[in-house]
């Protein structure tokens, strides 16, 4: 339990409490709050040999894959869905064996982190009967119900030493509200060693309770305002999913050769502030446009043509 009145600190500060070896949790998913400034601060701090567990995830899994600096990946999903495709960063990495693949299906995450914050070491279920994951995973096993005689899997608890978040609203105790899907954020934040959070806005604990409280100041370790901190991932209602960026992230990734020099050194390893991050992707003009998806459909659709 966290109770320090000010969670308050520095980007920089926020990422000294990952280390090297740590299971990772990454809030968010696909396109949407991912922590990406959090994520990238991660990568000029070089951190290396994560273990990532999530459910759905896209270019902020890719981005580390491409930088090295991840030795397990626990996800369900990773890839651009039908706006680009596969994952390339994260495919070369899984083919050639630097990255240890250990496939799952979101159920199976969500019953494992359900496991920990019930303080209990396993949990049963039967989504992934029928298929090869057991393969992948010995530590699974199966059970027999001893009240209804069918055959369960059982999968042990899951506990990341780290979870990162993006935020849309927090106060200065830690409370969060968070718009949007959830997707597994609360899970992995109750089921965590250590939460840390960025966020778009800190404001009062009165206006944070007008907005609504969607997790406790009680799980919360430490957290930074960042405003567009999830660029180029979207974070509604503030700023839509930057295409345009992200078109060029993909085109970059598919070349491991030069996906340091045509990404990683402009957008990561050059930038040691986030602000510096965010003139490199077009400064207020980029986030403005991005901003204007709320004013319209016809603007919001301009922003995917």
């Amino acid at each position: 339990m966290f109770t320090e009145n000010d969670k308050r600190c520095s980007l920089t500060e926020l990422v000294g409490f990952i280390h090297d070896g740590d299971i990772l949790a990454i809030g968010g998913g696909l396109s949407s709050r991912e922590p990406m400034a959090a994520l990238r601060a991660l990568v000029r701090q070089g951190i290396k040999n994560l273990t990532l567990v999530g459910s759905a995830h896209g270019i902020d899994v890719d981005m580390l894959c491409g930088a090295n600096v991840v030795a397990v990946s626990n996800e369900s999903y990773v890839g651009f869905e039908q706006d680009f495709g596969m994952a390339p960063n994260y495919r070369r990495a899984c083919e050639s064996g630097q990255v240890q693949v250990l496939d799952s299906c979101c159920y199976t995450l969500v019953q494992q982190l359900r496991a920990t914050i019930s303080g209990i070491p396993f949990m049963p279920m039967r989504s992934i009967q029928g298929t090869s994951m057991m393969q992948l995973h010995p530590e699974y096993q199966i059970m027999k119900c001893p009240y209804s005689g069918e055959e369960l899997i059982l999968v042990p608890a899951l506990q990341p030493d780290v979870t990162l978040i993006h935020a849309q609203y927090a106060d200065q105790h830690g409370n969060l509200h968070i718009d949007g899907p959830l997707v597994a954020d609360i899970l992995f934040a109750k089921a965590s060693k250590k939460v840390l959070v960025t966020v778009e806005k800190i404001v009062s604990h009165k206006e944070l309770q007008n907005h609504g409280i969607t997790l406790p100041f009680i799980y919360v370790t430490k957290l930074s305002e960042v405003s567009y901190g999830a660029h180029p991932t979207s974070c509604y209602p503030f700023y839509a999913y930057d295409r345009k960026h992200t078109a060029e992230y993909y085109r970059s990734a598919t070349n491991a050769e030069t996906f340091l020099t045509d990404y990683l050194l402009p957008y990561v390893f050059n930038c040691n502030q986030h602000s510096e991050y965010l003139d490199a992707v077009g400064g207020k003009q980029t986030m403005n446009l991005l901003a204007q998806w709320k004013a319209g459909k016809q603007q919001w659709q301009s922003l995917y043509e």
